[in-house]
């Protein structure tokens, strides 16, 4: 029996998957310790690079927190830590806001219109809504996190092994919605349940590795919206969501005191994130109208498995 491409990546996957867990012993999800407290000071040059990391995955479905997390230790820089990502991500909301400014003037105001003449059926003001609504699980999320998991930025579910682990299982899925999905909606078809359904998803992108723009690219696929709608629709979902979270750690950051932090470098992040969050997102909206997402599918799990082979072999710490 001859197995047509789509079987063939499904097998692959679901084993490579199989044999990448399998190939460590259980405590695979539990952090190694390593001299010091493993955040380290960026200089120009570093935040530079991981300026132009972040830009550049944030909005492909590849995990920018995967990146931020494991080129840094590759490099032997040690990790950036939580606040520092985070705020650097400022830079990638802003090219967001800066690439669909006339999209949001639109929506804002045919929003604010409807509202007066009292037309809730108004299509721009669903579309408001239904971004509001997909921000609601995310947020939900977070705060529950924040609650019962206080040191959730240095637990065992930020460790290279689970970011490998996340990075796998979202190629399988994201490999499973390019083939089962429709692919026969464009922008003008969304609802808010579509808004909601996609905020959903986007909630799993806490779990680093996993991906926001991979998540709700996933699901915007499985409910059978077309590649370019879905991306599209992504990029606007988060910007609530990635906006919040620079600023709250923003907020952090300005309190630890903004000398000691090292404020020029996080400057300089901030603006090289800003350029190439821009270029990755015309760029990879005018891709998606004639390609599919096969390249990122394969690079995830490429991706995965090798930083569990790594492990395996001690070139790596699981930290």
């Amino acid at each position: 029996m001859v197995l047509s491409k789509r079987q063939l990546f499904v097998l692959l996957t679901a084993a490579s998957t199989f044999i990448s867990v399998a190939a460590q012993p259980l405590k695979v999800l539990s952090t190694q310790p390593i001299p010091g407290n493993g955040v380290q000071q960026m200089n120009i040059l570093q935040a530079m690079i991981l300026g132009f990391v972040q830009g550049v995955t944030e909005f492909l479905p590849i995990s920018s927190t995967a990146h931020l997390k494991v080129v840094p230790v590759v490099l032997g820089w040690g990790d950036p830590g939580v606040a520092f990502t985070a705020i650097i991500q400022l830079g990638s909301i802003a090219a967001v806001l800066w690439y669909f400014r006339l999209d949001l003037t639109r929506l804002l105001k045919g929003g604010w219109s409807a509202i007066a003449r009292k037309d809730y059926a108004d299509y721009d003001l669903r579309l408001c809504l239904g971004i509001l609504l997909g921000t609601l699980p995310i947020v939900f999320c977070g705060l529950l996190i924040k609650k019962f998991i206080p040191d959730f930025d240095n637990s065992p579910i930020r460790s290279l092994a689970a970011i490998a682990i996340a990075s796998i299982v979202m190629s399988l899925l994201l490999g499973l919605a390019e083939i089962l999905g429709k692919r026969q909606r464009d922008f003008e078809t969304l609802t808010m349940k579509d808004g909601l359904l996609m905020g959903l998803a986007q909630s799993l992108s806490l779990i680093p590795g996993v991906s926001r723009s991979g998540s709700t690219l996933t699901a915007g696929l499985f409910i059978g919206l077309q590649r370019e709608t879905a991306a599209r629709f992504s990029f606007l979902l988060g910007i609530p969501a990635i906006t919040l979270a620079g600023l709250v750690e923003l907020k952090d950051f300005l309190d630890q005191g903004v000398v000691d932090a090292g404020i020029t470098s996080l400057v300089v992040g901030v603006i090289s994130s800003t350029v190439f969050s821009y270029l990755a997102i015309a760029g990879l909206l005018r891709f998606l109208k004639t390609h599919s997402n096969w390249v990122f599918i394969w690079y995830r799990l490429i991706f995965g498995i090798l930083i569990l082979a790594a492990i395996r072999m001690g070139l790596l710490i699981n930290s």
